[in-house]
């Protein structure tokens, strides 16, 4: 049994390396409209893309950007995500810092979650910023996927360094996975066969970030780490009740998976789990208040689509402005699925919709 479970999972990470050019890293190849150079921002990797000033300006924005891949695939230099970045330096006149952080199984959770922090605040240096002529009031924070939880995450906490003196002005999270509390969303129920993110490699990816063992993903399929017996993930239930945040339309028929009896020892084991810099979702309302402007989007055809609309709309009762960019025919992924021989429409539609508000509210 558990031999099969591993080579699904071994298949699908072949096929998802394939689809996103792991091994496809590019050289920092500049452009005439765009110069591409490799750096080290507080010992961790980063590219950046720096468009010319233009005439009328002189100071540019900036985006630091966290690639997806499940926290364990992907690079800041692969075709797909350095394409996305150049189009986003060019149309934006940005610079774009994209993070090269460390990878499973090399480091397991937190180290992904300190190199995106890390390279973030040292970008957000004033020194740094002045270097690269960016106006420290026009500063974003952006990733997809595990990307989006890394982004969303280091938002949280900037929040909480009352020291710092250059904050983010937005957030935009694309299709972000941010929360392992619950994986019988409606959305996780709809999708949970649905080809480039079934739910049962989400968990594995969740497993792998914890440095757990794959003995615990049925477990974790039914919810049997936040029982109602469960005394750890008591606290955080009334955060990520989906049967309040969601509306109708998502909600459709599906009914909640709470197991009355569960295993505590899943938490003891994983205690990450409820581990706030690995769940935003998780995060106090408190905390929640303090995020600049954000932006979400989702997709119809993704597991994750419930994590992103539950994450608006409490930050929206927290008080911040959010837009959520809600996309019926669209599937897990799509936006850096843009060159040949994967260039797909659903990619071209989300990433023109997510740099267009970019470009209005940075």
């Amino acid at each position: 049994c558990h031999l099969i479970h591993y080579l699904r999972l071994s298949h699908h990470l072949i096929v998802l390396n394939y689809l996103i050019g792991t091994f496809d890293k590019l050289k920092s190849v500049s452009s005439e409209r765009i110069t591409i150079t490799d750096a080290v921002f507080d010992g961790v990797e980063v590219r950046v893309f720096e468009p010319p000033a233009r005439q009328d300006e002189t100071l540019k924005r900036g985006v630091v950007y966290i690639h997806g891949g499940g926290w364990a695939l992907a690079s800041a230099r692969t075709s797909l995500y350095n394409n996305l970045c150049r189009i986003m330096a060019e149309s934006l006149s940005a610079v774009v810092v994209s993070v090269e952080y460390r990878l499973v199984p090399e480091v397991c959770f937190p180290e992904q979650f300190h190199d995106a922090l890390r390279a973030t605040k040292h970008f957000l240096h004033p020194d740094v910023l002045a270097e690269y002529s960016v106006d420290p009031s026009r500063v974003a924070i952006s990733g997809d996927s595990a990307g989006g939880n890394l982004a969303a995450a280091v938002c949280q906490q900037l929040s909480k360094e009352e020291h710092l003196t250059v904050r983010p002005k937005l957030q935009a999270l694309i299709y972000p996975v941010l929360q392992a509390f619950d994986f019988n969303t409606p959305s996780y129920q709809q999708n949970m066969n649905m080809p480039v993110l079934p739910r049962y490699v989400m968990i594995n990816y969740w497993i792998d970030y914890f440095n757990g063992n794959y003995d615990l993903a049925h477990s974790l399929m039914i919810n049997n780490h936040t029982a109602l017996d469960v005394s750890q993930a008591l606290s955080f239930r009334g955060r990520l009740n989906w049967t309040s945040l969601l509306p109708s339309a998502f909600k459709k028929n599906y009914k909640p998976v709470i197991q009355t009896t569960g295993k505590a020892e899943i938490i003891q084991k994983l205690p990450a789990l409820l581990d706030v810099r690995a769940v935003p979702l998780l995060a106090e309302n408190e905390i929640l208040q303090l995020q600049p402007k954000t932006y979400v989007l989702t997709c119809e055809n993704d597991v994750l689509r419930d994590d992103g609309v539950m994450y608006a709309k409490r930050l929206e009762n927290a008080g911040v402005e959010v837009t959520l960019d809600h996309f019926d025919d669209c599937f897990h992924g799509c936006m850096i699925f843009t060159i040949w021989p994967t260039d797909f429409s659903a990619g071209v539609q989300t990433r023109n919709s997510y740099i267009k508000w970019l470009d209005e509210n940075l």
